[in-house]
């Protein structure tokens, strides 16, 4: 192997290893965890999401973008995905009256800061994103 393979091969290696930490840092959702974080006075981004859905993928894409370009949405929320075909008729979906997948909500205690439905646009989602910073 030359010098300039071993150097693409680290650098993929990398951009995946960090690809991976992000998806790893989203919390798969069970009854009363968003709960508990907002108890404990954290703010909340809650991504209702199925795996088949191409609008549920691309809000994700802009997500983990999003996160990876400005730690500082890790630093300030805490990000759960909530799995629509499991938790559709849920105590939180029906709490927070989610219409349907791809819906995207930032709460802090018992404040809804912002929500998107069915949106996909990259700057709506970082408005969404940075209301949890404030």
């Amino acid at each position: 192997m030359n010098r300039r393979e071993v150097l693409i091969t680290g650098s993929a290696a990398l951009l995946l290893a960090g690809k991976a930490g992000a998806a790893e840092s989203s919390i798969e959702y069970r009854p009363g965890l968003v709960d508990q974080y907002l108890e404990a006075g954290d703010t909340v981004f809650v991504d209702f999401y199925t795996s088949w859905c191409t609008t549920c993928r691309a809000q994700g894409r802009a997500v983990e973008q999003l996160r990876e370009e400005n730690p500082a949405y890790d630093a300030a929320m805490t990000f759960i995905k909530v799995d629509w075909d499991q938790y559709s008729n849920s105590d939180l979906a029906n709490r927070l009256n989610i219409p349907r997948r791809s819906t995207l909500v930032v709460l802090r205690g018992e404040e809804e800061l912002g929500r998107i439905v069915a949106g996909t646009s990259r700057s709506a989602i970082q408005e969404l994103m940075d209301m949890g910073l404030a």
